[in-house]
């Protein structure tokens, strides 16, 4: 299971890549949970597919110039669970660079995304994107 895993989240980020994210809304179960933790201003947890896509992701890439991409340069698996070591790369709508590196822990259930636990430098995301 953690090999198929895996491999699911290795095609969904040789496609952020390219800055094709669809493969990753697509992988996303209805009941999806995506969580910021800490105490910055993007600290936060949202709930259900369609939270994450109209209250994260949309308010999020508005604030792009250009088209984001996320690189990722490992993977680790074991079970239901696969963690992501990335980097994203784009230029805000201000002309400021938002270059983050991120460890994403995801858990995956039946082929589909189920929660997924986001680490990164919280202080860049509220210079560079503001408050979300």
């Amino acid at each position: 299971m953690s090999h198929d895993n895996k491999q699911l989240m290795q095609g969904i980020f040789d496609e952020m890549a390219k800055g094709n994210g669809r493969p990753f809304v697509d992988a996303m179960a209805e009941d999806f949970c995506w969580s910021i933790p800490g105490q910055s201003t993007w600290s936060r947890r949202w709930e259900g597919k369609q939270a994450v896509v109209n209250d994260l992701f949309r308010p999020l890439f508005a604030r792009f110039a250009d088209t984001y991409v996320s690189r990722a340069h490992r993977f680790i698996a074991e079970g239901d669970h696969v963690v992501v070591q990335c980097r994203g790369e784009v230029t805000t709508k201000t002309g400021k660079r938002y270059d983050n590196d991120y460890c994403l822990v995801c858990r995956i259930v039946d082929g589909k995304l189920r929660e997924l636990t986001e680490y990164m430098d919280t202080e860049l995301a509220t210079t560079a994107l503001g408050a979300p």
